[in-house]
């Protein structure tokens, strides 16, 4: 009995880092909305906030680098960095701060809620695998409730803002794909502060033309500090860490609560109210993905 304890112990510790990775994840749609502000109180610039959360994590994963002493990546993986940085650092966070303007952060939650289907059906086009008519099945049923809770929340019209993150779903799922092909070369947490740090002198640049003139809450400045040193960083070492103790496929599956936890999130820190049908579209959207993620890719 006692060989069996670290390993359900190393077991239980990774589902716990699985779920405060999840968490983190989850809190960046609220948060990314109170720094933007909405179209009637606007707080700070869409760019900025995204330059903003990018260079703090660049500077955080410099220190990190330098203490641990790591290694500059190989030559041949700087290419997967490059398309990560792009999907996950540049055009998943604009897209969203800038969607985050004229849509509630809880209508987002449902439609990131199909990111996992996104990611596996980028994954296997990618690795030119064939996904089976099943897996097609519910990504399509996954899009179409999407886009019939965006038709629903816009009153019969698809409105910019859902347009972005949908835009925003294809760059972090082509971003993702480009991560995990680093991640198979290198330690995963360095993935992220190699990518971080290729990325901080252009953040910074772009921090520092986008400095906004206007004055702005603290609680603007205090949620893109969040963004930058939680959900750009720090979530990412839970997350990876959990998925090595607690076994990829069963710590991957917390993933599928990550919209729900997002509508929940968002009523304390956005000051959202929290609607029945958000709701349904949310656990509707959670079931098909669990069940596309079920289906056999060959």
């Amino acid at each position: 009995m006692r060989v069996g304890l670290p390993a359900r112990s190393a077991e239980s510790t990774g589902m716990l880092l699985g779920v405060i990775g999840v968490f983190i994840f989850a809190t960046s749609l609220p948060m990314t909305r109170v720094a933007v502000g909405d179209a009637a109180d606007p707080q700070l610039s869409p760019v900025f906030v995204s330059a903003g959360r990018a260079a703090l994590g660049g500077l955080l994963s410099l220190i990190y680098l330098l203490a641990l002493r790591c290694k500059p990546p190989p030559r041949k993986i700087w290419g997967c960095m490059f398309v990560s940085g792009l999907g996950t650092v540049a055009g998943f966070p604009i897209l969203l701060a800038l969607a985050l303007r004229d849509v509630h952060a809880m209508h987002a939650a449902v439609v990131t809620g199909i990111l996992p289907l996104a990611t596996a059906l980028c994954g296997s086009l990618y690795f030119k695998q064939r996904p089976s008519w099943q897996f097609w099945l519910w990504a399509v049923v996954g899009c179409a409730l999407v886009i019939c809770f965006a038709l629903y929340k816009g009153d019969g019209h698809l409105t910019a803002g859902y347009w972005l993150l949908l835009g925003a779903m294809l760059c972090a799922a082509i971003g993702y794909i480009g991560g995990a092909r680093a991640a198979a070369v290198i330690p995963a947490a360095q993935v992220i502060c190699w990518i971080l740090l290729m990325t901080l002198v252009p953040t910074l640049i772009v921090c520092a033309l986008f400095w906004p003139m206007h004055t702005v809450s603290w609680q603007a400045w205090g949620s893109t500090a969040y963004l930058g040193i939680f959900p750009m960083w720090l979530g990412f070492f839970a997350w990876y860490r959990g998925l090595v103790m607690g076994g990829a496929v069963r710590v991957s599956q917390v993933q599928l609560v990550q919209p729900f936890l997002a509508l929940l999130c968002s009523v304390p820190i956005a000051g959202e109210r929290l609607d029945p049908m958000t709701i349904v579209f949310s656990l509707a959207v959670i079931a098909v993905v669990y069940l596309g993620k079920k289906a056999p890719v060959n």
